[in-house]
């Protein structure tokens, strides 16, 4: 079987910003979307594997890895346009989008906001499917989180903090299983533009709630799309009932819940998981954006929730269907 060159970081200037970002095989696209205060070395384990087939594309967000942390746009939105942005200057006209945690919800806004360019999405352990998310991620948006962490990022405390956590990853207690990738996000935080980058995504996307960016109102949209949601069994971080809330938001999505795996199936399980997005992709018929089909099914999925009338104003009433 044919084995691909270890990819290497590549960068391209986008809006006067650097993005940085892995590339990778031939054939179809593939654009692997990590999730937050990861970069691209998350999908190190699957590159090579998805790479045998397909050509694989794996950027650093911005605020994240390699690329640059400006003071800037880190809504869920303006990563859906950086993304596209960064598939436009590197030529590439559609792709299947997996996305991973936070990642996935910017891949399903991606695929909402460009459909044109989305031929399926994945969703590994996605935000946007429920509001329930880790207590650590919540803490992200507590007024004293950025100086709490300035301390808590200082060389002494943080080698001895990821050290502690990525012992306890290797305890082989299932529900400590991520504290590993948990650390490398941790040590991350050395960087106090990576910091202030996160901060803005979190706020962005949690309150002290939970989650506050979801899929719910849109999901009927991925009639027109294939979509597959990959959770690992033992995730603690973003819960795997949420696979179960798919089913329901968009009951034609194929569903893999994977066993002894945590919030990253891809880094517990590499082959099966690329396994089971090849297994997809060889499945499935490509999204075709038909502007006139989405003009239809945004018509029907307003009028099944029907907007009450503010005084002297006409009720929205139904859309009938086109022919």
């Amino acid at each position: 079987m044919r084995r691909t060159a270890t990819p290497h970081l590549e960068h391209v200037v986008v809006h006067g910003h650097r993005r940085a970002y892995v590339r990778a095989g031939s054939g179809p696209v593939v654009l692997l979307l990590h999730g937050l205060g990861c970069d691209h070395t998350t999908w190190d384990a699957v590159i090579d594997s998805l790479a045998r087939t397909h050509t694989v594309i794996a950027p650093d967000l911005l605020g994240h890895g390699a690329s640059d942390k400006p003071r800037g746009d880190y809504s869920v939105a303006g990563y859906a346009n950086g993304v596209r942005d960064l598939l436009t200057v590197l030529g590439v006209d559609s792709a299947t989008v997996v996305g991973h945690s936070f990642g996935g919800g910017v891949a399903m806004q991606f695929a909402y906001q460009f459909p044109g360019l989305t031929e399926r999405l994945v969703l590994v352990g996605s935000g946007g499917l429920g509001p329930e998310v880790s207590p650590a991620i919540r803490a992200n948006t507590t007024p004293g989180w950025q100086h709490a962490m300035g301390v808590l990022a200082a060389p002494g405390v943080r080698h001895l903090a990821g050290t502690t956590m990525r012992l306890l990853a290797r305890s082989g207690v299932r529900g400590l299983r991520d504290l590993g990738e948990a650390a490398d996000v941790y040590d991350s935080f050395r960087d106090r533009h990576a910091r202030a980058a996160i901060r803005h995504v979190v706020r962005a996307v949690v309150d002290w709630k939970g989650q506050v960016i979801t899929m719910a109102d849109r999901a009927y949209l991925t009639e027109a799309m294939p979509i597959c949601v990959v959770w690992g069994a033992d995730d603690r971080v973003i819960p795997a009932s949420h696979a179960d809330n798919t089913r329901e938001l968009a009951p034609g999505a194929r569903i893999e819940v994977v066993p002894n795996a945590g919030h990253f199936p891809h880094k517990d399980h590499p082959e099966r998981f690329a396994k089971i997005v090849r297994d997809f992709i060889r499945t499935t018929e490509p999204s075709r954006h038909d502007p006139e089909r989405w003009r239809r099914l945004l018509l029907q999925g307003a009028a099944t929730e029907p907007v009450e009338a503010e005084a002297g104003e006409r009720p929205l009433q139904p859309v009938p269907e086109a022919g």
